[in-house]
């Protein structure tokens, strides 16, 4: 960290505590979303891997609402004094799966707070680990590392640095138009207010970007779908995914995946209108 926000490091260990239920109605409006029927799975049926987002929503108050539409910094996130949040990368462990009909809670701490100066500027980085438990388990069903960056505004003689391209050929495939119902349906479902997903206005005149802009959790759940819906009785061990670049409502882009050679992972990537990479993804499989 500079001289200048040192004492963002004094958030590391602070830690939150939340609980819900895992009912039926968020898993058929998922299912809705994705293309599936919307039917209200029986209690006992397993989620889906990183359908846990439908659940601890974000529920502060309304005027608790920042500029940007999430909550005001400086509670459970620190206050980082830069105008752009973007969900970096993630990494999973799911151990067991979550059910219709659980009680789960969930802790998150802050691992750790760190500063770096890129291209575009200053950059923090704040790593978030979420340990997700049934109740009456001891040890956790899911453990997942979420990695949040803050950046600068844009400046106007910003150049863009250089894509790096994605794999030209991909086993599996789908393209996938970001409409703003879709865009919408995703907001709704994880009660995400941040206004870069559905408020053209702000998001092109405030933080510079030419469309909304996809959700970085939906493009990583409509990874795992693609493998979902090309390996179904596969089960998800392991899962990790890297932000490239944003992906915008305004073309078609496309979801890939190839299996590795012995079957045990697979390769998952979303591919821009530009042929950029945009998420790289990679699944532990059984």
């Amino acid at each position: 960290m500079t001289a200048v926000e040192p004492h963002l490091r004094d958030w590391i260990g602070r830690a939150e505590s939340a609980h819900d239920i895992v009912t039926a109605t968020p898993f058929a409006a998922l299912s809705a979303t994705l293309d599936y029927l919307p039917e209200r799975p029986v209690a006992g049926t397993p989620l889906p891997p990183l359908w846990h987002w439908l659940y601890f929503l974000p529920l502060y108050r309304e005027s608790e609402v920042g500029a940007d539409g999430h909550a005001k910094r400086g509670a459970f996130l620190p206050p980082v004094p830069l105008p752009r949040r973007m969900w970096a990368a993630s990494q999973f462990d799911f151990r067991e799966p979550l059910r219709i009909g659980d009680e789960i809670s969930r802790t998150s701490t802050i691992a750790d707070v760190t500063e770096k100066t890129g291209r575009s500027g200053a950059l923090v980085f704040v790593r978030v680990r979420h340990d997700i438990r049934r109740a009456g388990h001891r040890e956790p069903a899911i453990v997942e590392f979420h990695d949040i960056v803050y950046r600068e505004a844009p400046k106007a003689d910003a150049v863009a640095p250089a894509p790096r391209l994605a794999p030209a050929g991909a086993t599996w495939e789908r393209t996938i138009v970001p409409d703003d119902v879709l865009l919408f349906r995703y907001s709704a479902l994880t009660f995400n207010a941040h206004r870069i997903h559905y408020d053209r206005r702000y998001v092109t005149t405030v933080e510079g970007y030419p469309g909304l802009v996809v959700h970085g959790p939906l493009l990583a759940t409509l990874l795992l779908d693609l493998l979902r819906r090309e390996r179904p009785e596969a089960t998800v061990t392991r899962y990790e995914f890297r932000a490239a670049r944003p992906v915008f409502d305004t073309h078609p882009f496309r979801v890939c995946g190839e299996p590795s050679t012995d079957g045990k992972s697979a390769h998952l990537w979303i591919s821009d209108p530009e042929g950029a990479m945009a998420m790289d993804a990679t699944a532990s499989i059984r």
